[in-house]
């Protein structure tokens, strides 16, 4: 009977396990239905995750050229490490610091960085490693997940101008810049490069192109195994459209050289549409090494210099034309019936309005072209009294606005400022009302006081002497070259200025050749074979020694080349700027320079005290070859 009991207790048993096997076997069977067929769309793309692997692939951003299709900026390979916060283990920490011989403390700030912008992401870990380690993160790679690698880029300048305030510099994007971007659906990430100034800039949404996306299979360790479904998923990177730009590298090479070691703003231009040959702020700040990994030591040396080399004098500069302002006065007293060509002033030294407004030309009678030639002040003093007294102020500072003076004149880079051309508003703005007069504006008319300017401003006001009297847009783009060959052209923008008559120019531009000829531009700007016209001028500085300025336009009879030269806290403008932008001058219409003497006096220019100046200008004649 025990042994009955007992038989049955054993087949008992053996049924209960088998119904236990049976209920886990079809609860097995449950659950595989549930994944592969319930649940399959939400578990299919965990498991594809897994076993594939989406690269980013950045595109390559676009070449920069010059008119002639020289290469100023194209890309050199680097190579850059990413992360995916969620995938990465902290504990690999030592690991990747070992491998890319790089503080952990200062990978632990990148990873949360790569936190606060997305933890399911890929973010850039560091940009331009070297070779070694980033051979070293590939052999490791299945001992880091979350961690990835790839061949990038940055910019590179072949021809050794680096033009850094028209190109400008690349910069990871700010955080707005990030939110920005993804409120409106764009793909921006974290280490990415976005232009900061200059054209790089103004036209980066040419130049970025378009990221591409390339899936591989991968195994538990994360090895790549191959392209994923042959390669049919990728979407392959979009090349970023070339920018051509309208300078011309051998005139920008030249400005560049002989801008060392000064501080002030060159700009030389087509007078007749507006494109910008050269444009030269100094000093300048090295693009290469705000390249790729930015040098941070010397990205703090440039943000704490205090001549401030980030600032574009060239376009942004406030400072007060002085005597180069002189031939706009012409033209506006001409148009207003004030003066013919043939008035004639005369200068007994200082003109006499409540106080002496003193003038260094000599005495006697001045009519237009030989005031613009001798800079006489006494016969613009004579002009501006006339046009306050008569209550033509608003109506002088509409007109010299014509010119470009005063307003933006929209070049296509950032940053450009207004300037001040003072109106009656002003004034009261300024002084209060009532309390301004006619002596406050006397000096107005030899572009002192509160005339404030750009040599963007009075290279474009210069042109418009040059080409009969329009006002052209400037601009350092003339196309963007798409990725099938074809090119957009830019429209800039040129504007006849109605009120302006070809006699009146006529007599202006024989002042200003004059200038050359028997002025104070004849000591450097009168080149051989070249006939110049131009305009110098010294604007006064409380804070030090005056700055100089030097406008022109060549040749006389077919102007091909205008030029706006200001040199601060250098002296006169005879022996500053003007030969400076002589050398401009001969270098874009002769293809060289030729006046090795001039070249000299310029490399090793140093401003001079005013009495030492004034010797300058009277004997320089008798040393010139």
């Amino acid at each position: 009977m025990s042994r009955n009991r007992s038989k049955q207790n054993f087949t008992t048993s053996i049924r209960i396990l088998q119904g236990i096997i049976l209920i886990g076997f079809l609860v097995m069977l449950g659950r595989i239905f549930q994944l592969q067929i319930v649940d399959h769309d939400k578990y299919d793309p965990l498991s594809r995750q897994n076993a594939i692997r989406m690269d980013i692939v950045n595109p390559a951003r676009g070449l920069i050229l010059d008119r002639h299709g020289e290469i100023i900026v194209e890309n050199q390979p680097i190579y850059s490490i990413s992360i995916t916060p969620a995938k990465f283990d902290m504990q690999n920490l030592p690991l990747l610091a070992d491998l890319i011989q790089t503080d952990q403390e200062e990978i632990l700030e990148r990873i949360l960085e790569a936190q606060q912008y997305s933890w399911h992401r890929p973010s850039r870990l560091f940009t331009e490693i070297s070779f070694e380690a980033f051979t070293a993160i590939e052999e490791n790679i299945w001992r880091l997940p979350g961690i990835g690698h790839q061949i990038e880029s940055k910019r590179n300048y072949p021809l050794g101008i680096t033009a850094s305030h028209a190109m400008g510099y690349l910069r990871e994007p700010t955080r707005q810049q990030f939110l920005d971007s993804r409120n409106n659906g764009g793909t921006m990430l974290l280490g990415d490069k976005v232009g900061r100034s200059g054209i790089e800039m103004v036209y980066e949404d040419y130049l970025n192109g378009e990221r591409g996306t390339e899936y591989l299979q991968v195994n538990a360790f994360g090895q790549a195994l191959g392209s994923y479904d042959n390669g049919n998923l990728n979407k392959p990177p979009v090349k970023g459209s070339d920018v051509i730009t309208t300078l011309d590298a051998d005139l920008q090479a030249l400005a560049e050289k002989i801008m060392e070691n000064k501080k002030g703003g060159a700009v030389a231009m087509d007078p007749n549409t507006g494109e910008i040959l050269s444009l030269v702020s100094a000093p300048q700040y090295d693009l290469r090494k705000l390249s790729g990994r930015i040098d941070r030591d010397y990205w703090e040396s440039v943000n704490q210099d205090t001549l401030n080399p980030l600032f574009n004098r060239a376009i942004s500069s406030q400072q007060p034309p002085g005597s180069t302002f002189k031939p706009f006065m012409g033209l506006f007293g001409l148009h207003l019936g004030l003066i013919t060509p043939e008035t004639e002033i005369y200068n007994t030294g200082a003109y006499m309005r409540g106080r002496a407004y003193h003038d260094l030309a000599d005495p006697g009678y001045y009519d237009l072209e030989k005031a613009l030639t001798k800079s006489s002040n006494t016969y613009f003093f004579w002009m501006m009294d006339r046009i306050a007294s008569d209550g033509h102020l608003n109506e002088w500072a509409e007109k010299m606005k014509d010119f470009g003076m005063g307003a933006r004149n929209h070049i296509d880079l950032p940053f450009e400022r207004n300037g001040i051309i003072p109106d009656s508003t002003y004034m009261e703005r300024s002084f209060g009302d009532r309390y301004w007069g006619v002596g406050d504006l006397m000096s107005l008319g030899v572009g002192q006081g509160m005339v404030s300017v750009s040599p963007l401003q009075m290279a474009v006001a210069v042109s418009s002497i040059a080409n009969g009297g329009y006002r052209v847009q400037p601009h350092l783009v003339s196309g963007t070259r798409n990725n099938d060959n074809t090119i957009s052209y830019t429209n800039p923008e040129r504007t006849s200025i109605d009120w302006i008559q070809p006699l009146h120019l006529e007599a202006v531009r024989k002042g200003m050749r004059g200038v050359i000829t028997e002025g104070s531009g004849r000591f450097y700007a009168d080149i051989p074979d070249i006939a110049v016209a131009g305009k110098t001028g010294t604007s006064q500085n409380p804070h030090g020694q005056n700055h100089g300025w030097f406008i022109a336009f060549a040749p006389y009879d077919d102007p091909q080349i205008a030029v706006a030269v200001l040199m601060e806290n250098a002296g006169f403008g005879s022996i500053s700027a003007a030969p400076i932008a002589s050398l401009l001058i001969e270098q874009y219409l002769k293809g060289e320079v030729k006046r090795e003497h001039v070249l000299n006096y310029v490399l090793d220019f140093q401003p001079r005290p005013i009495e030492v100046q004034q010797e300058v200008e009277s004997e320089v004649e008798e040393v010139l070859p």
